[in-house]
């Protein structure tokens, strides 16, 4: 498994990471890793949806079409 080496962390970081880790009763490493993770996790990752490209081109008037269509 890879490993990552953090050089130059700041005192204070260190503290902080240490203090949180004992919260939620993990190690350091695996505290680091579920901040990483949620970080850069697959709700980061996800690829924008193309622009849209319709025939009808979406206006305010449309939208607020949308939001009331079904509320009589």
């Amino acid at each position: 498994m890879p490993s990552l080496v953090i050089k130059n962390l700041p005192e204070d970081l260190h503290v902080k990471l240490k203090e949180q880790a004992a919260r939620h009763h993990r190690s350091m490493t695996r505290e680091a890793i579920a901040i990483l993770s949620e970080g850069v996790g697959p709700m980061n990752t996800r690829e924008m949806p193309a622009p849209y490209k319709g025939r009808v081109p979406i206006t305010e008037e449309l939208i607020n079409m949308a939001k009331h269509e079904g509320r009589k």
